[in-house]
């Protein structure tokens, strides 16, 4: 399987099968610590504390959550990259770090082989949003303003190389445009920008951004996922809206990590965790909430996506010819 689809990540749960069930008897040696290399607060911050208070009562052990945040998620990732491979030091890592970094940083300080990916978590869309004040209505409509003033149309994102910078990125590749991108610390001043009308557009989390949205101050012309979003049901995805986008999909994505040298029985029996707690109705009322959907699959299949993840990006970078400093 070379990507998770929402298709696929609806499928049935794979806990029942019998070499996970026999994995489930692995438990960790001590307290476990899961490192979130973000700040408290967001989806990785979120996932990382369900995952921590699931498992407690499961294996009768502490599991802390610590956020290890800077340099685009790669110092937290570098922790857990030079941590002892027995499951007590795992990862709570996103699209960021444990994706686009690899080809975004010049000066990466881990590989991707040094880290094992075990469990796909939750996945979910951005959103193409326009000032309410642009005259554009539809994705098309939008790409005929870019192109009438190529390079001239300027649009927000929360950071260089976050994946609200390079959806937009991916867009104007496919539709042969250009804009001028101006990043910001973070998704409040990215749509503090937009809302004051000094940027046209953004392609921000739809959490994020569906308030504005509700209100009427910003207008929302697409979501980046293969399919529609029940939050935003009457919003077409990307791929729908011109034949240049048929083959465009980004979905943000969150996962469960360790390090090189984990144990087979250990990467399995956690994947089996996951699952679980990904299964329960509790679980996929938050996930809805967020705006996601869940990712299921073995850890082979999660690693093999995380794989495609990488090279897409790597590919997306290298067109837009973007590389900054880690640290």
């Amino acid at each position: 399987m070379a990507a998770i689809t929402r298709r696929a990540a609806l499928g049935a749960p794979l806990i029942a099968l019998p070499g996970l069930a026999r994995a489930q008897a692995w438990r960790p040696p001590g307290q476990t610590r899961i490192v979130v290399p973000a700040a408290a607060g967001g989806t990785t911050d979120i996932m990382a504390r369900m995952l921590a208070q699931f498992l407690h009562p499961r294996w009768n052990s502490a599991v802390v959550v610590e956020n290890r945040t800077g340099a685009g998620g790669t110092i937290g990732s570098l922790e857990v990259v030079r941590s002892r491979p027995d499951g007590t030091t795992l990862l709570l890592g996103n699209i960021g770090p444990q994706a686009i970094a690899y080809s975004l940083f010049r000066n990466m300080p881990y590989r991707p082989d040094q880290i094992v990916p075990i469990a796909g978590t939750i996945a979910g869309p951005n959103v193409l949003v326009v000032n309410k004040d642009v005259p554009v209505r539809t994705v098309a409509e939008l790409a005929a303003l870019l192109r009438a003033q190529p390079g001239r149309i300027p649009y927000a994102s929360t950071g260089v190389g976050q994946s609200t910078h390079l959806s937009p990125v991916l867009m104007l590749q496919m539709l042969n445009a250009e804009a001028i991108h101006v990043p910001h610390r973070g998704s409040a001043p990215a749509q503090v920008d937009l809302l004051g009308g000094n940027v046209a557009f953004m392609i921000d989390n739809l959490t994020g951004i569906s308030g504005h949205i509700q209100s009427g101050a910003v207008r929302a012309l697409a979501v980046t996922s293969r399919e529609r979003n029940s939050l935003l049901p009457d919003v077409p995805a990307m791929r729908e809206t011109m034949p240049e986008l048929a083959n465009y999909e980004v979905n943000t994505w969150f996962g469960l990590f360790g390090p090189a040298g984990l144990p087979a029985d250990a990467v399995n029996s956690l994947n089996a965790e996951v699952a679980a707690l990904i299964g329960q109705p509790d679980t996929q009322r938050r996930f809805t909430e967020l705006g996601g959907f869940p990712m299921r699959g073995n850890a082979d299949e999660f690693a093999a996506f995380v794989r495609s993840e990488i090279t897409k990006w790597a590919e997306v970078i290298r067109r837009e010819g973007l590389t900054v400093d880690a640290g």
